[in-house]
């Protein structure tokens, strides 16, 4: 039979965060990029927002690999200009909903929950999300710049 002492209580309480800490290690890192399947926007065509005003469908035989996702184009031209610089035209904070991210989460996102904000992309879960994110554009990018990179895990 085991006899608990106040030391080994003691012992045993510190310990207990430790154990908290290290398990929370242990939980898988969000990847830098959010894509369904590999696919970033969900195959939408990252140039076209700015070009279209609006999400249009890529195609999977113009595509480029950055960031360990996929990313899909309607034309070689957007393809193209993607690859010459892609941090112009992929979304801020890896394409993860933006008004979570000032809120310090991570949520996926849908094509069409969209705002261009001084000439950057940012997406949102849903319209209702976009709603309360337009509500403070500019609160909202400050909040989400000091939680990115850090709420990946």
């Amino acid at each position: 039979m085991t006899h608990l002492t106040r030391r080994s209580l003691l012992g045993l309480s510190l310990a207990a965060p430790a154990l908290i800490l290290t398990a929370r290690a242990a939980v898988a890192k969000e990847p830098d990029i959010y894509a369904e399947g590999g696919v970033a926007i969900d195959g939408s065509d990252a140039v076209a927002y700015f070009d279209n005003n609006g999400p249009v469908a890529g195609a999977a035989d113009h595509t480029v690999d950055w960031k360990g996702a996929q990313w899909r184009f309607a034309t070689a031209a957007n393809a193209a200009t993607f690859q010459a610089n892609p941090t112009a035209y992929a979304p801020q904070f890896g394409g993860y909903c933006a008004y979570a991210a000032s809120l310090g989460y991570v949520a996926p996102t849908m094509p069409e929950a969209w705002t261009i904000y001084e000439g950057k992309l940012y997406l949102n879960a849903n319209l209702r999300a976009r709603e309360l994110w337009l509500k403070d554009v500019p609160g909202n990018i400050a909040k989400g710049e000091k939680n990115w990179p850090g709420i990946l895990g």
